[in-house]
């Protein structure tokens, strides 16, 4: 997640798809990661030199799937620096948030709509 276009190497995230994510690490040599879900480690990230990168897979288990947003994290085995995150948004709860926001944002369009028309009218750019 270090954006500093001076290091040799940087973590592209690809896709997600079929509950593996996956990504690239582009540097010198292959990377030294473990990822993390709230603190406790994820296993099964693995790394695969090819075409001058290193291909990065990490199967995400069934057990983190649940409301609301979970985030893993790809760092840095040494220095627990992140380089990626991977986050999974679900559930009902999140649902109603969604709403939430929703009917929060269509409020404030159409007081903007109305503040909108008032200048208009005012000015006379109305038209």
């Amino acid at each position: 997640m270090r954006d500093d276009p001076g290091r040799p190497f940087r973590l592209v995230p690809l896709r997600l798809a079929g509950g593996v994510w996956e990504g690239v690490w582009e540097g010198p040599a292959a990377p030294r990661l473990r990822a993390t879900h709230e603190g406790r480690e994820v296993a099964g990230l693995t790394v695969a030199e090819a075409d001058g990168a290193f291909g990065l897979r990490l199967p995400l288990p069934a057990g983190i799937i649940a409301d609301g947003v979970q985030t893993v994290v790809i760092a840095d085995a040494e220095t627990g620096e992140a380089e990626a995150t991977v986050s999974l948004v679900a559930g009902e709860a999140l649902a109603g948030d969604l709403r939430a926001e929703i009917d929060l944002l269509r409020a404030e369009l159409d007081m903007l709509k109305r503040a909108f028309r008032r200048h208009c009218l005012e000015t006379g750019a109305g038209g």
